[in-house]
């Protein structure tokens, strides 16, 4: 879990300073004081087994390393300790993991709308385990930084680029709050399931704003309600048994947020209703998910009675 060649690049870019301040604290990102599971986590990566690769898969569905494995048996009891696995999915030698995102669908419905990533610097804002930085990172663009607090989905991106090992890919355990103020530095900068979890979401936006160069371009994907300008979901406590859900607005409400925070060419290129095809419990998240936040006799519904969840993606310009 080297970071230096993200220092260097930040460095080569002019922005010195906020390498400067992550050098010292990079140090502190993975250690058993930031999570009383790192030990098990860090041991896990520790008895990854060799793999004899033959080529790496970022274009099709599963993020994969093909190549033969002499023990695999070892790497899926080390997969296994990184439980549980939310984005994907993967396949590493002979072990698939199914997660509990079919994340490919989500970026099949997101790729087609988006200005190349060839040659672009990209920021994946709340990225979990990397997923889609993988397959951005198939665009061929100069660099893609995720960034996302939780070490456990830190921990399984390492697990993944301990056999990938490329650098133009980097992810950060740090919140979007921890990034420099006015940035103005990313070409594209993607801010996916995140924007319904934000206290502030006007915020939310003005920070995702400033982090994109004049010219840039930002992807938005969050959780809407049916309805016209002016109307907002507020739940009362949980929605779809989460307890962190704090706006949902309608589509034209939000493309209304965006052209309040100074976005051009603000436009709706897809909604979809979650499936419980892409979004359900395996064997690698063996935990409640979206068919047991639904209700029972009525699936448009959520189990509070509120509208089933609908996701909707923005396309807007700085």
């Amino acid at each position: 879990m080297n970071f230096e060649a993200l220092f260097r690049i930040l460095e080569q870019e002019g922005l010195s300073d906020w390498a400067a301040a992550l050098r010292p604290v990079s140090d502190y990102w993975f250690s058993q004081r930031q999570h009383g599971d790192f030990n098990r986590w860090n041991s896990a990566l520790q008895m990854l087994p060799d793999i004899q690769i033959d080529d790496i898969g970022l274009s099709s569905a599963a993020v994969s390393v093909n190549g033969k494995c002499a023990n695999p048996e070892r790497l899926r009891e080390a997969l296994s300790q990184l439980k549980p696995w939310r984005k994907g999915p993967y396949k590493i030698a002979q072990v698939e993991i199914d997660t509990e995102w079919r994340s490919d669908f989500k970026w099949d419905r997101v790729l087609p709308h988006l200005t190349p990533l060839a040659k672009r610097r990209v920021l994946d804002v709340g990225c979990g385990n990397g997923y889609h930085c993988w397959r951005m990172l198939n665009e061929d663009p100069q660099l893609v930084i995720g960034i996302d607090p939780s070490m456990l989905f830190n921990m399984q991106f390492h697990a993944l680029n301990h056999y990938i090992n490329d650098s133009r890919i980097q992810l950060l355990p740090i919140t979007i709050q921890q990034m420099p103020t006015n940035m103005e530095w990313f070409d594209t900068v993607f801010s996916m399931g995140i924007l319904y979890h934000r206290r502030s979401p006007i915020d939310h936006l003005l920070q995702l704003k400033s982090l994109l160069k004049a010219g840039g371009e930002l992807c938005l994907e969050t959780l809407v309600i049916e309805g016209g300008q002016g109307e907002v979901l507020v739940p009362e406590d949980r929605y779809a048994r989460m307890n962190n859900v704090w706006f949902l607005p309608s589509v034209a409400e939000l493309l209304n947020w965006c052209r309040r925070c100074g976005f051009s060419n603000s436009r709706v290129v897809d909604i979809n209703k979650t499936s419980i095809q892409e979004q359900r419990r395996t064997e690698w998240m063996p935990f409640e998910s979206l068919p047991e936040c639904l209700d029972r006799d009525n699936p448009d519904l959520t189990v509070e009675g509120y509208p089933a969840p609908l996701r909707a993606v923005i396309i807007a310009q700085k």
